[in-house]
């Protein structure tokens, strides 16, 4: 056992606990984390001491796992990685991605995989660490790293069995379980053979157009149209609910009560106020019952009791309206007639997740940071002395690689210094939210947005519920499209699976990068949303010390511009004529585009992505909108783009620019383009038939333009 004389002359060396111990001493313990601590003795140890991640999901170590031989052993060095830190001598020989102290989700992955470690060894009758010998450690690793999982993890693996052995040297009573091999022989020999793809943000799928399109647009309109509709019907549904709760009988409730429900029971064809029970049966609405005629529960049960009421509620259920004015309108209809007691809280919950879903999407969030966001975090901005108003700003907190000074992670997370800038439907989504929660709460506070319960959870809803309340909310606006006759508005499945939370962000890239001026990008939205990405309003718009959004971008746009550079030397091999001032500079930028084959995943990608975009003149970017390529040029550019942009202002491109080139294939689309608009002028008034004309006549010229100058790329070139 260490000597108190030897933890005090060795400060990484904790002294032994007592079974009395807390799991997580103190000093690692934020003041506002209220989640339960373990004793050291208990077979179950709580992770959540350690999280301050709102909406993160509590982990335990659960002992009952571990082999009776080895569980005093692991219990100690499992201790002492909770409770401890690495020597920095360690910590500088395993590279800049290895910290004193981890999160407590890579501690947990940590303590499971010497739990597998501690099993294996069971089965081979190795009773004690100490008996793990070289031989032991690389059996186990090549049969864990060869067994299908990829390089990176792999590496992560070995990393975690290393560290087994660290912690061990700086418990109270070591183990003496051997350094691992590849520590000391170099981890190669140890890993399988590099994949061409590998896993992390960059990979996520966005999600597909036809999804998205609908998906907003639902989202958008329930929380600018029927927002004050739903909390409206919320607000009354309480208001009933505590009357019902508070209310005593009296004969007058009594007669009240006969008033209004010995009708309903002499004929068959009046409808009884009906709920969906616990069970999931239909019965008697007692609260609704009792709230709107003053009637007490007790009064409610028994005259249901005597009239046989249940039974009638379920072979004739009626609805339950709230007294609330409908004000939201469909196609020019109002939306409903009235919103139903019970429905009330299904609509509060589809209302968040439209609420999350606009700000996920329209500003580029990762789904912790919008977990973390409060009210009052985007305030409303002082009017400038010129009278103009400045842009909505986001007060948030980032969480993603968040250290100390000490290189140890932060589960708080910290204050971004540059705060996100909120365009109006975003705005909309926040004051919604606001609404829900008091001042300073988490806008998707567990507690308050618990709506059938109100439970007294402590933190943010959790990313997989809202994943479900996103599918809820998907099912409710197809049931509304269905209920209106609008096939068009229908949100189909996404062909990749569930559209999740972590989709959105990627999304929000690929449309800024590919879809500049189509329905999702909602045109002047992204347009302001691609001015303040290119502006960079700091060095770190959606960033501190990370690429953030804007590495998700740049890749995105890359991937784009290496699209476009493709087709157009498939184009031009296939023997497509180009044309525009700009031709030969696009040719020459095409063959200097990267190729990618697989996943752009490597750390150095947001970097790399950057400097390419950099390359002013060189970078292709699609405009199919405007049948054209931009061979993007800052001084020739003609759509006013913000200074030190990287890209076009796609959506307000401009004819007659020299940064646009054509092939043949503009040249088609432009005269079906036309073809089309002359087809539409035929069914329309005249003064707009004659705008449509004008177009399509416009159209044509400029693909009669393509077709007298343009050139072969050979031409071209030389």
């Amino acid at each position: 056992m260490t000597t108190l004389l030897g933890v005090e002359a060795d400060p990484y060396v904790l002294p032994m606990p007592v079974p009395d111990s807390p799991g997580i001493l103190p000093c690692w313990i934020s003041l506002g984390n209220k989640h339960p601590n373990a004793r050291y003795q208990d077979d179950i140890w709580p992770m959540g001491p350690l999280i301050d991640i709102p909406g993160s999901k509590i982990h335990c170590l659960y002992w009952k796992n571990c082999p009776g031989d080895l569980r005093d052993e692991l219990k100690l060095v499992t201790w002492t990685m909770l409770n401890g830190e690495l020597r920095p001598t360690y910590v500088q020989s395993r590279g800049r991605a290895t910290r004193t102290r981890d999160s407590a989700p890579v501690m947990r992955h940590s303590f499971l995989e010497w739990l597998r470690l501690a099993r294996w060894l069971n089965e081979r009758n190795v009773t004690r660490l100490g008996g793990c010998t070289a031989e032991h450690w690389r059996a186990y690793a090549t049969g864990r790293t060869f067994s299908g999982c990829s390089r990176d993890h792999a590496r992560r693996i070995l990393g975690q069995l290393s560290d087994l052995w660290a912690f061990d040297q700086l418990s109270a009573r070591p183990s003496g379980i051997g350094r691992p091999p590849w520590d000391v022989e170099g981890v190669d020999d140890y890993l399988p053979e590099e994949a061409s793809t590998g896993g992390g943000e960059n990979q996520t799928e966005p999600l597909d157009e036809t999804v998205i399109g609908p998906l907003l647009t639902w989202a958008i309109f329930m929380v600018e149209d029927l927002a004050d509709d739903i909390l409206a019907a919320w607000a009354e549904r309480r208001r009933l609910t505590a009357r019902a709760q508070a209310t005593k009988g009296t004969p007058a409730s009594r007669a009240s009560l006969e008033d209004y429900l010995l009708p309903l029971g002499a004929r068959d064809d009046n409808l009884v106020p009906a709920t969906v029970g616990d069970c999931g049966g239909v019965t008697l609405a007692r609260t609704f019952i009792a709230a709107t005629t003053g009637a007490s529960f007790k009064q409610v049960d028994r005259f249901a009791i005597k009239h046989g009421l249940t039974r009638l509620a379920a072979q004739r259920p009626g609805p339950c309206p709230l007294e609330v004015p409908i004000t939201g309108r469909i196609e020019g209809r109002p939306w409903k007639e009235y919103i139903e007691f019970d429905e009330a809280p299904v609509l509060m919950r589809c209302l968040a997740a439209a609420a999350t879903i606009v700000i996920l999407y329209l500003t580029g969030m990762r789904p912790q940071e919008v977990q973390g966001l409060r009210s009052g975090c985007c305030p409303n901005p002082e009017p400038n002395p010129d009278g103009t108003t400045s842009r909505h700003l986001i007060y948030s907190h980032h969480y993603k690689n968040v250290t100390d000074k000490d290189g140890n992670h932060v589960s708080a997370g910290e204050e971004r210094e540059v705060p996100w800038v909120a365009i109006e439907p975003v705005v909309h989504a926040i004051r919604v939210l606001e609404r829900i929660v008091p001042v300073g709460e988490l806008l998707l506070s567990s507690a308050h947005q618990d709506f059938a319960s109100r439970r007294p959870f402590r933190g943010s809803l959790r990313a997989e519920s809202l994943a479900r309340r996103v599918e809820d909310f998907v099912a409710w606006a197809n049931r509304e499209a269905d209920r209106h006759d609008l096939p068009q508005r229908v949100i189909p499945s996404d062909p990749l699976g569930a559209i999740g939370l972590a989709r959105f962000r990627r999304t929000l890239a690929w449309h800024i990068a590919r879809r500049p001026g189509g329905l999702v990008a909602l045109a002047v939205q992204y347009g302001h949303m691609r001015a303040v990405l290119d502006a960079r309003t700091s060095t770190g718009y959606g960033d501190r010390g990370r690429p953030g959004i804007h590495g998700v971008l740049d890749i995105e746009t890359v991937r784009a511009a290496a699209d476009t550079a493709a087709n157009l030397l498939g184009r031009t091999a296939a023997g497509e004529k180009i044309s525009g001032q700009a031709a030969r500079r696009a040719l020459t930028g095409a063959l200097k585009a990267p190729r990618f084959e697989g996943t752009l995943t490597t750390r150095q990608a947001a970097t790399k992505a950057a400097k390419f975009l950099a390359h002013d003149g060189n970078v292709l970017f699609d405009n199919p909108d405007s049948f054209l390529i931009c061979a993007f040029k800052q001084d020739t550019a003609l759509c006013d783009p913000e200074p030190g942009a990287t890209a076009p202002n796609q959506f307000a491109c401009q004819l007659g620019c020299g940064n646009a080139v054509r092939t043949d294939a503009h040249a088609h689309a432009l005269r079906d383009r036309a073809d089309y608009l002359d087809r539409q002028a035929d069914y329309t008034p005249k003064p707009v038939g004659d705008r449509l004309r004008s177009n399509a006549n416009r159209l044509r010229g400029i693909a009669d333009t393509h077709d007298a100058i343009a050139k072969t790329a050979k031409e071209v070139l030389t």
